[in-house]
């Protein structure tokens, strides 16, 4: 098939990865449960290393907990404004490699936005809460041996901005060796 055959439209994994942006801004409206645990069920399925599957997660929906997670970072106004948040974690009991097991959290990661962006809902992945990981394990009273991924923020959209764009595919390409 030709690149000028492939058409997202034509290929809804295509649609999704292109039609997906960061959301930071939510309405009010609470999603289902349902909803939150099908975006961490799509979250698993992504490649471990040795299908080791180190991931952990904490729902947040308790809006006083939230707050203590958003003084955390100063991307907090996000983590207020979301309905619920997911703290991503790595179990340091089932890693073997650090590098291969922060990958799998990586892809972990997208996948959750992928999945909230077929079910109709917004997220964001927010990384530098990361200088606090051991606090947010505190505050979510999560024993030791947890290291804090990512923060996933999450709700129904509420952000009309334009999705930024991506530079040319070439800019990207170093060498095509045939």
């Amino acid at each position: 098939m030709s690149q000028s055959e492939l058409s997202a439209a034509e290929h809804p994994v295509l649609k999704a990865i292109y039609g997906r942006r960061s959301i930071r801004e939510y309405t009010e409206e609470v999603p289902p449960r349902e909803l939150i645990l099908e975006i961490i069920k799509a979250g698993i399925w992504a490649p471990s290393g040795l299908n080791n599957q180190p991931w952990r997660f904490a729902i947040v929906w308790n809006r006083e907990r939230r707050e203590k997670l958003a003084e955390l970072t100063r991307y907090g106004e996000i983590i207020r404004r979301a309905p619920v948040v997911i703290a991503v974690f790595l179990d340091q009991k089932v890693m073997y490699h650090q590098i291969k097991d922060h990958q799998s959290a990586g892809a972990c990661l997208q996948n959750m936005l992928l999945a909230a962006h077929a079910l109709g809902l917004g997220g964001v992945w927010l990384g530098e809460i990361l200088k606090n990981g051991d606090r947010v394990r505190e505050v979510l009273e999560l024993p030791e041996g947890l290291e804090l991924a990512a923060v996933v923020a999450l709700g129904y959209p509420n952000d009309r901005r334009k999705r930024a764009g991506r530079k040319p595919l070439e800019s990207f390409i170093l060498k095509e060796i045939p």
